[in-house]
C-alpha cells in the first residue's frame, strides 16, 4: 500500500539479556534522573493527582490513564491543534493525540463550530436529523460500502456487528488474531498459551464466560490457521484490524487480505475490519487504499474531532439479510443500538470532521509527514547502531525493540521492555513530547508540523546516545 515504510535499525550495541541493545542497569539510573526532573517541573499536576486519588482510585478517572510514565499523569489545562498545556503551564508537542481520538488535532475550529451550533439548537433526540444522511454518504464514498449505522464507539459498533454476524450465520464463534484490541468487547479478551489452547488474555477483569466459549484465535498473518478455524463451521465472523495496531504495528503480508477474503466468503463468515485506528492510511482507511472487500467496517475516535462516536458500514447484502431477519417490533430490544447511538450532537461533529477536517487534502499533508518521522528514526537507530526497527502506517509509525518488525501480535508483544519503554516516554515527555501510551508511537494530524516531528528526532537521538554510551 502506498504510505508504507518497514525502516529496521541496523547493527547491534551492547549485550544485554533483553536483546534491546542496552544495558538495563543504565534504564533504572536514567529513569530515576528522568522522574526527578519530571516531578519537579510539574508540581501543580502533582499536587491535583494527590488531591484526586481521594475521590478516584489511582487519582484518576479511568485506571488505564494510572499507566502513564511518571509518578503522576500529566492533568491538561488546554489543548489547540498539536498542542496542548499542563496545569503548570508546560506546552508539550502532542504526538498520542488521544490515541486517534483526536486525530484531527485537538478541537479543530469547524468541529467546535459545528458542535456549538447544534449544542444550542438539541443534544440528542432518537430521532435523525439531516446530518445522519450526509455523514452516510461521505463514509459510503470513502468505504464503498453502503449502509451504515451509528454508535457511541467503536467498541459499541464492534459489539454489535458481532451480534449480526450471528445471528445472520445461526455461529457461535468470533475469530480475532492474537493480542488483538478491539474495545471491550467481551469476545476479543482471547489469546492463545503455549499448546495453543484459547484462554483469557492477561488482566482480563470478570470475563462472563470462558473466551474459548464463544472466541478462536489465530496469529495474524497466518492464512492456514484462518482456514483451519473457519473449516470448523462454527465461525460468525472474522474480527480483525487490517494492520494490528494495539500491541504494536504488525502490518499484512502480501496476499493475506486476498485470502481472507477468499476463504470468508467460501465458508459463509462475515468479514469485519475494525479501521478504527488505520484510518491513519488515509480518507477510506486500508480499506480504500489497498482495494479490501470486507462485508462491514467499522470506525469510531476520530470521526467526531473527540466527541463520542462510532459507525458501522455494511454491503447491502448484509444490510439487507438484517433487515429482513429482525421484526421491526424487536428492532429495540435486540442487544443493537442504545438511547444516546447517533444523537444529534455526535453526527454533527462527524459531519464537519469529514467535510471539513479530515479531508483528502489533509491526509496529503499529514502522510509524508509520518514518513519523515520514520526516517528520523530510523536514521538514528542506524547513527546508534541500536538493533530496534521502525514501521509506518500512513500517518502513524512506531520504533519497537526488535531488528526487524513483527509479522504477528506475539511476536510483537514478546519484543516489548516495559521499563525501557517507561524511560523513553518519560524522557519525551521532559523534551516536551507527548507519545501514545503504552507503544512507542507517534500519530501525525493535520495541524502537526514539520518542525514538530524534528523535535522529536532530535529528542530520541538524545536519550539514545545516552542509552548506548
Amino acid at each position: 500500500m502506498s504510505g508504507r515504510l518497514r525502516g529496521p535499525g541496523a547493527g547491534v550495541a551492547g549485550g544485554d539479556a533483553s536483546g534491546t541493545g542496552v544495558d538495563p542497569a543504565r534504564v533504572v539510573a536514567l529513569t530515576e534522573r528522568e522522574e526527578a526532573v519530571f516531578a519537579a517541573r510539574h508540581q501543580r499536576c502533582g499536587a491535583l493527582h494527590e488531591r484526586a486519588r481521594a475521590s478516584m482510585p489511582g487519582g484518576v478517572p479511568m485506571s488505564w490513564m494510572a499507566k502513564w510514565a511518571g509518578p503522576f499523569p500529566l492533568s491538561v489545562a488546554t489543548a489547540s491543534g498539536s498542542r496542548f498545556t499542563c496545569a503548570d503551564g508546560v506546552e508539550f508537542v502532542d504526538l498520542c493525540l488521544g490515541d486517534t481520538g483526536a486525530m484531527t488535532g485537538h478541537s479543530p475550529p469547524a468541529a467546535v463550530a459545528a458542535v456549538a451550533r447544534q449544542a444550542a439548537r438539541g443534544i440528542t433526540l432518537m430521532l435523525p436529523t439531516e446530518d445522519a444522511a450526509v455523514v452516510a454518504e461521505e463514509l459510503t464514498s470513502r468505504f464503498g460500502l453502503p449502509q451504515w449505522q451509528f454508535t457511541l464507539s467503536a467498541t459499541d459498533a464492534n459489539r454489535h456487528v458481532v451480534r449480526y454476524a450471528r445471528h445472520l450465520t445461526g455461529r457461535p464463534r468470533v475469530l480475532v488474531a492474537d493480542a488483538c484490541y478491539h474495545g471491550s468487547v467481551d469476545e476479543t479478551f482471547a489469546t492463545l498459551d503455549r499448546e495453543g489452547r484459547v484462554v483469557p488474555r492477561r488482566g482480563n477483569i470478570g470475563p462472563p464466560v470462558p473466551p474459548s466459549a464463544t472466541t478462536s484465535v489465530v496469529q495474524f498473518n497466518d492464512v492456514a490457521a484462518v482456514e483451519r478455524e473457519l473449516s470448523t463451521g462454527e465461525i460468525a465472523c472474522v474480527l480483525m484490524e487490517p494492520a494490528m495496531t494495539n500491541v504494536g504495528i504488525v502490518l499484512p503480508e502480501p496476499g493475506y487480505h486476498e485470502a481472507l477474503r477468499s476463504l470468508t466468503e467460501q465458508h459463509g463468515t462475515v468479514l469485519v475490519l475494525d479501521e478504527t485506528h488505520t484510518l491513519c492510511a488515509g480518507p477510506g482507511g486500508m480499506t480504500a487504499a489497498d482495494r479490501l472487500r470486507p462485508d462491514v467496517v467499522t470506525l469510531g475516535k476520530a470521526l467526531g474531532s473527540g466527541v463520542p462516536c462510532g459507525a458501522f458500514g455494511m454491503t447491502a447484502e448484509v444490510a439487507d439479510r438484517v433487515r429482513r431477519s429482525v421484526e421491526l417490533e424487536d428492532v429495540d430490544v435486540g442487544g443493537v443500538g442504545g438511547t444516546l447511538a447517533g444523537n444529534a450532537l455526535s453526527l454533527a461533529a462527524m459531519r464537519a470532521t469529514l467535510q471539513q477536517v479530515l479531508t483528502p487534502d489533509a491526509f496529503a499533508g499529514m502522510l509524508p509527514l509520518g514518513a519523515r518521522w520514520a526516517e528520523g528514526v530510523a536514521g538514528v537507530l542506524a547513527d546508534q547502531q541500536v538493533p530496534w526497527h521502525v514501521t509506518r502506517l500512513g500517518a502513524r509509525a512506531e520504533y519497537a525493540f526488535a531488528p526487524v518488525p513483527p509479522r504477528t501480535g506475539r511476536e510483537a508483544a514478546a519484543a516489548d521492555d516495559f521499563p525501557l519503554q517507561t524511560l523513553l516516554h518519560l524522557s519525551a515527555l521532559n523534551a516536551g513530547i507527548l507519545l501514545t501510551p503504552f507503544h512507542n508511537m507517534a500519530l501525525l494530524a493535520p495541524t502537526t508540523t514539520a518542525e514538530d516531528v524534528d523535535r522529536h528526532t532530535a529528542a530520541f537521538a538524545a536519550v539514545l546516545e545516552e542509552l548506548v554510551a
